[in-house]
């Protein structure tokens, strides 16, 4: 059976995804395909991965993880399953963790060699969606502040801005966490609105099998700024720190300096990935996938940013 480890990233339209493929779970089944979205990891079946506080140390609760993991895995093989999906983001990281490091996952080798441990050295693919920095970040910013967090600080803000860790370096660690596996990393601005088509990626099936029901429910959408606003007043805070805008507009927690130089960094990541990835990962996109030693789009012969990162899927 194949295993197929689908990572989000967060706020990369995963929740939407993991809806669609609850909602198809009996049609994929039929058609050979497990799925274990969150309903089903976070209950239980992953604990112990990555170790948590409790009686245990942190080989015994691997061990029992994966033994956990290895009788799951064996009634999915009885029932005639050939291809196991696991979609969870946050085997990856979390976003909370990401803002208190003020980087991009930056445990995510070592938590993905735990889980290729767990899943005793099987894993044969991994999927990642990437997104234009800047949105990603403003995204996980609006989440945090909606759900109680302080409007971050001007001096955060500039740090996340300033970050040295990109995409390039996730999708490297996860290469040596998981030497084995292929990695095929999409783009959350041309895939976030297609589920049907990021299956199809995902599984290495035609499209045409997958099936068409519930892809498009979109869920878990990024508050807009009028929602933000209320929620701050609601706790007694000040709107006011959010800036300008309207309420029906996205909050841009980013200067427009900040924002140019976190889009010139995604731009240098897709260069590289559409470049062949040193052969770690295979990027796809609308054109196809792009192997190593293929080339940049037309045109673009240097690294940077060129035209602008349209933001027009998911937020």
């Amino acid at each position: 059976m194949e295993i197929i480890l689908h990572l989000g990233a967060h706020r990369t339209a995963s929740t939407s995804l993991q809806h669609y493929l609850r909602r198809n779970a009996g049609v994929l089944g039929r058609g050979g395909i497990e799925v274990w979205e969150p309903r089903k990891t976070r209950d239980g079946l992953l604990s112990g991965v990555i170790a948590e506080p409790g009686l245990r140390d942190a080989p015994g609760q691997l061990s029992r993880a994966r033994g956990r993991i290895a009788l799951h895995l064996h009634k999915a093989e009885a029932a005639g399953m050939a291809v196991l999906l696991v979609s969870d983001e946050n085997m990856l990281g979390a976003p909370r963790r990401n803002l208190r490091d003020g980087a991009l996952y930056a445990g995510a080798g070592l938590r993905m060699a735990r889980f290729a441990e767990a899943f005793g050295g099987r894993v044969s693919r991994v999927v990642l969606s990437v997104r234009g920095l800047d949105s990603y970040w403003a995204s996980v910013l609006a989440y945090s502040v909606l759900r109680g967090h302080r409007i971050p600080l001007a001096a955060q803000i500039a740090a996340l801005a300033s970050s040295p860790r990109s995409w390039r370096d996730v999708i490297t660690d996860l290469a040596c966490a998981l030497p084995g596996a292929e990695i095929i990393v999409l783009t959350h601005e041309q895939s976030a609105s297609r589920p049907v088509q990021r299956l199809a990626v995902m599984t290495g099936r035609p499209e045409a099998e997958m099936p068409r029901a519930h892809a498009r429910e979109w869920l878990n959408r990024a508050p807009m700024l009028g929602d933000l606003r209320r929620a701050v007043a609601a706790r007694g805070g000040d709107p006011a720190r959010l800036g300008e805008g309207e309420d029906d507009a996205r909050w841009q927690p980013f200067t427009r300096a900040q924002s140019a130089a976190l889009s010139e960094v995604y731009a240098d990541d897709l260069f590289w990935l559409r470049a062949g990835a040193d052969g770690l990962a295979t990027l796809f996109e609308e054109t196809g996938p792009a192997k190593a030693g293929t080339h940049p789009p037309a045109g673009q012969t240097t690294r940077g940013h060129r035209n602008g990162i349209e933001e027009r899927r998911l937020a």
